[in-house]
């Protein structure tokens, strides 16, 4: 009887595990501490599958069937992050929005992809300044740190795989986003270098140093938006650009053509020669374009640039968007009226900002709560510039913060609420006045545009 006891439970156990495997349906679900909005977003690429609301707890779950196995992004505005989901999945998050991803947790089924994820994506983030450093070390030595990060977060993935083994898709990316984070650490290596020594020419580099671009796939639909993927893919194409100039555009005087319409348009027809994948090759070409039209080069230029990326890429999805920044540089040329668009005071009144700038010089500078050291920099350096410039008035554009926690921040760092404003509408604001550079600011006189390509640290 005890033998046939243990034979029933040992098949009722397989039985469900069996169920579990097999099953197509995909939990996905959490709790947002300190919610900055009501829902949560899930995303599979550009298009929106499915959104909650957080319930009386701030708890929110979703029910997804018959997914494809992959990466994901789930957003909560104003922040974005990815997870990896497969069927079968029961993933649970838990974050706190004051430290958005340094406190993203996962767990359940899938936790251990997802958790290896967001460790290496902070990994990155810690990384940059000492990697900055490295770049003074000659081209072998620095291979070699660089290398030797890489095999430690190897190690790592390959004890977790030991452990719990990944699918070949969790396993395949976990891996991707250790090898091409390397692999950015390595392209800008010669123009760092050169840079960090004063050095007058680019340094020599061994056969080898570049020999991980044999291993690049320009057409990997899995790694589209895996940002150390798609993140290297723009350097790369920036350093192609630059060595193609390099050896085939010299001017008469032996001097590299370096304009930023003719560096952009070798960008251009390398995206067209090197990549297939229809929503790279368009997201890469939206890169270029923006990149490019917010440098703000001549209007001659850029109605050229405009031109020839409507031939090669007129069927861009993103194409509608690039139009509207074209448009909208346009119209914020110097000597314009500066878009009238609404923000609020501290007491919730309406204001337009050609209304604020009235009768004054302005410099209209922006910031969001959740990017903490953004905020302290300029807020900084806004103070310097105050002391050095007390002819114009520094006026604050809040975006992309919750009402209640913007009101909260202007007490706790006691902001002088006459010069602080908050915007409502991301979009219509970054759009109209084309806020994409995080130390972007418009310098205005009399509701008239002096400069709105203005930097609060390259600009004064």
């Amino acid at each position: 009887m005890d033998k046939i006891l243990l034979l029933l439970s040992l098949f009722l156990i397989s039985s469900c595990a069996t169920s579990e495997k097999n099953t197509t349906t995909v939990h996905f679900g959490g709790e947002i501490v300190n919610p900055t909005s009501d829902y949560v977003v899930l995303y599979k690429g550009d298009s929106a599958l499915d959104s909650v609301s957080l319930d009386e707890n701030n708890r929110f779950a979703m029910e997804l069937d018959s997914i494809d196995g992959g990466l994901y992004n789930f957003y909560h505005y104003p922040e974005y992050q990815y997870v990896f989901l497969e069927s079968g999945d029961s993933l649970q998050i838990r974050l706190n929005t004051h430290y958005f991803d340094e406190s993203l947790v996962f767990s359940g089924q899938g936790e251990e992809a997802n958790n290896f994820l967001i460790e290496m994506f902070l990994a990155h983030e810690k990384e940059e300044g000492f990697i900055y450093d490295l770049y003074k070390l000659e081209p072998e030595e620095f291979c070699k740190r660089i290398d030797s990060l890489s095999e430690i977060k190897l190690k790592q993935l390959d004890e977790i795989q030991g452990e719990t083994p990944l699918s070949d898709k969790a396993y395949d990316m976990a891996k991707a986003s250790i090898d091409y984070n390397t692999y950015i650490y390595k392209e800008p290596y010669p123009y760092y270098h050169k840079k960090k020594k004063g050095e007058q020419t680019m340094h020599e580099l061994p056969d080898d140093f570049y020999a991980y671009h044999g291993k690049i796939d320009f057409d990997n639909q899995e790694f589209t938006y895996l940002r150390p993927y798609y993140n290297f893919m723009k350097y790369h194409l920036g350093n192609l650009s630059y060595l193609s100039c390099k050896k085939g555009c010299m001017t008469a005087d032996k001097k590299m053509v370096a304009n930023q319409l003719h560096f952009n348009r070798h960008q251009l027809y390398l995206i067209d020669s090197l990549v297939q994948q229809k929503v790279l090759r368009d997201n890469l070409y939206r890169n270029v374009a923006f990149e490019y039209l917010l440098k703000h080069d001549s209007e001659e230029n850029i109605e050229r640039f405009i031109e020839e990326f409507h031939n090669l890429s007129g069927n861009n999805r993103h194409i509608d968007e690039i139009d509207r920044l074209y448009t909208a540089i346009k119209q914020i040329q110097p000597n314009r009226a500066i878009p009238s668009i609404t923000v609020y005071d501290a007491s919730g009144a309406e204001r337009k900002l050609d209304e604020i700038s009235k009768d004054r010089q302005v410099v209209f500078y922006f910031w969001s709560a959740p990017q903490k050291g953004h905020f302290n920099n300029i807020r900084k350096r806004v103070a310097e510039l105050k002391s050095q410039y007390p002819e114009y008035s520094f006026i604050g554009i809040n975006l992309r913060t919750d009402l209640g926690r913007w009101k909260s921040m202007l007490e706790e760092y006691e902001m002088d609420k006459t010069e602080q404003f908050w915007a409502e509408d991301y979009e219509e604001v970054a759009h109209a006045l084309v806020v994409y550079d995080p130390f972007k600011s418009i310098i205005a006189k009399d509701g008239t545009i002096v400069d709105a390509f203005a930097n609060v640290y390259s600009s004064f």
